[in-house]
C-alpha cells in the first residue's frame, strides 16, 4: 500500500504512468470495448482493467498525472453513433473529473466511433474501467508537471 494512491490503482498502472512521457496518451475504456484486441496494438502493448466506473478510474488516474496544458484537447470522448454532438451523461461526469483535478476548464473533444479506434491504438495502453454505460470510452494526453 503507497500513501496518496487510491486503493484500486494496481502497480502496472503506476508503471504505465510512470513510463508515459509529455504528449502520451491514455485510453480509458468501458466493460464493453475490445481491450484485448486494441492494446495489443498499444506502444506498451498493455490492457489494465480497473473494477471502478470510467469516472472513478479518470480521477484516480488524474490524481498522479497532469493533462496537457500545451493542446486544445486534453480529453476526447467517443461519441455516440445515435446521437453525434451530444454529450452524455458519462462524458459530463469525466469531464467535470478533468476539470476538478486540474482546477482548470477541460473540454472534451468528441470523436466518432471508428475514428476512435485507430486513435486508442496509437496510445501508451489501455485502462478497461467497469464502465457499463455506452460510449464510455476517452483518451486522456499526458501533461508535464
Amino acid at each position: 500500500m503507497l500513501k496518496g494512491v487510491p486503493p484500486f490503482v494496481t502497480a502496472d498502472l503506476l508503471w504505465v504512468l510512470a513510463s508515459m512521457g509529455h504528449g502520451d496518451e491514455l485510453a480509458v475504456v468501458d466493460r464493453n470495448f475490445s481491450g484485448f484486441r486494441v492494446a495489443a496494438q498499444t506502444t506498451s502493448g498493455k490492457l489494465l482493467t480497473l473494477g471502478v466506473d470510467a469516472p472513478t478510474a479518470v480521477q484516480g488516474i488524474l490524481k498522479m498525472m497532469p493533462l496537457d496544458t500545451f493542446g486544445e484537447t486534453p480529453l476526447m470522448h467517443m461519441e455516440a453513433v445515435d446521437a453525434p454532438g451530444e454529450l452524455l451523461e458519462v462524458h459530463r461526469e469525466v469531464i467535470v473529473v478533468c476539470s476538478e483535478a486540474e482546477g482548470r476548464s477541460i473540454a472534451s473533444h468528441p470523436v466518432e466511433r471508428f475514428a476512435y479506434y485507430p486513435i486508442a491504438m496509437r496510445s501508451f495502453a489501455i485502462i478497461q474501467a467497469a464502465e457499463s454505460r455506452p460510449y464510455g470510452n476517452f483518451i486522456l494526453r499526458k501533461g508535464v508537471l
